[in-house]
């Protein structure tokens, strides 16, 4: 197929301890990180009280996106948006599976609504009041790159900027050992198909192949820290890869 070229005109990020894309970006390139890391993300554009009631996949996947539209200087009510998750709410699905072997008559309708694969970009496309097309998605260890492949492809079609999210939680007990999930992070991005836009060019290309792709996000975003020419590939599927092609 033709390769994808677009420009990354907003990202936003949350790793451990790097609260924003300044920071991680400043840790990445080695340099001196101040101010405080918050305990959760602070996800502002979500309402208080949802903002309260809100699982962290949820307040990962808002707090990275607004970062993300803010940079890109858009309001969230304007992009198209990709979300993704591997594993989607790790800690709610625990707590279900654990009330459904204990007690299943106390398992809480609140907790199963939470605990649905597109509960994050409902958030956000309430909070945001967006009415563009949106979608969840999840390719076990190919998540990132299919969910990055479907935004470019959106935003190539429909000649228009397309919000990207990506995010995971650490899990617990169990689904720790089955999933491997570990680590919580997320990633932003807004992808514009307009040649002119300002930020790093990116070239995507996807195709099937039995070779094992091992980049991963942090490599992704190391890249886009660095700001050099940098070639990757993503796992994006069963026996499907990601090249990515990045100039500064």
């Amino acid at each position: 197929m033709n390769a994808l070229e677009l420009r990354i005109t907003g990202i936003g990020a949350w790793w451990p301890q790097r609260g924003d894309w300044p920071q991680l970006r400043a840790w990445l390139r080695g340099e001196a990180i101040g101010g405080a890391i918050a305990a959760r993300p602070p996800a502002g554009v979500l309402p208080q009280g949802e903002r309260r009631r809100a699982p962290l996949t949820v307040l990962l996947a808002c707090e990275v996106a607004a970062q993300a539209c803010a940079m890109a200087g858009h309001a969230g009510a304007d992009l198209p948006c990709v979300f993704s998750s591997a594993h989607g709410e790790v800690a709610i699905s625990h707590d279900m599976c654990a009330t459904l072997a204990s007690e299943p008559l106390a398992l809480s309708p609140t907790r199963f609504h939470n605990s649905v694969h597109n509960a994050a970009v409902g958030y956000w496309t309430l909070a945001t009041q967006c009415h563009e097309a949106s979608s969840a998605l999840s390719a076990w260890h190919g998540t990132l790159g299919a969910g990055l492949f479907e935004a470019a492809v959106l935003a190539c079609a429909e000649s228009r900027p397309v919000l990207f999210t990506c995010y995971e939680a650490a899990a617990e007990g169990p689904l720790a050992r089955v999933l491997g999930a570990d680590s919580t992070q997320a990633l932003a991005l807004v992808l514009d198909p307009d040649p002119a836009a300002a930020g790093s060019r990116l070239r995507l290309r996807q195709h099937a192949t039995t070779a094992t792709a091992t980049a991963t996000a942090a490599e992704l975003l190391r890249a886009l820290a660095l700001q050099q020419p940098a070639a990757l590939a993503l796992p994006a599927g069963i026996h499907r890869q990601l090249e990515i092609e990045i100039t500064p």
